[in-house]
């Protein structure tokens, strides 16, 4: 299978690395090519205005999602006219009380072709299928929940 990789890249900017007085400020790059700035989540002290980790990764699932949902979908014949999703990743402690991505919570709406319909069953059937085929989904075991509007 693929390798699929990323280069990140941080550098002190502080005289002194101390606990809790230096920039978790970084960039990543994909492909060689897209720069993205990253830094900690705003309730630890990150840039608001930059993507975090907790972020990246309800981004990678709510993607992966997406695109099994419409692989599936064209296998089927359904015709997606549009996608939208509003992903959120609740951090807390988990079981052994350590921070973590406790959940995340996927709230796709789902737009067809006009006078194709679905009943509101069958649209929770594909999107079950496309969770259980979701590469990231398979990664994260049983943090997803999906909420079908």
């Amino acid at each position: 299978m693929s390798d699929l990789a990323i280069e990140l890249h941080w550098q002190r900017a502080e005289p002194v690395l101390q606990t809790g007085r230096y920039s978790n400020a970084h960039t990543v790059q994909y492909n060689r090519a897209y720069d993205m700035q990253v830094d900690a989540a705003p309730d630890w002290g990150g840039d608001p205005e930059h993507t975090n980790p907790e972020q990246a990764l309800a981004s990678a699932l709510s993607s992966c999602h997406m695109m099994t949902f419409l692989a599936l979908s064209a296998k089927a014949g359904g015709p997606v006219a549009s996608y939208h999703d509003y992903a959120v990743a609740h951090l807390g402690k988990n079981a052994r009380g350590q921070m973590s991505v406790t959940r995340i919570d996927l709230n796709p709406v789902v737009r067809f072709d006009t006078g194709f319909v679905v009943d509101a069953e069958t649209l929770a059937e594909m999107q079950d299928r496309a969770h259980r085929y979701c590469f990231i989904a398979n990664t994260l075991a049983e943090s997803v929940e999906i909420n079908i509007l």
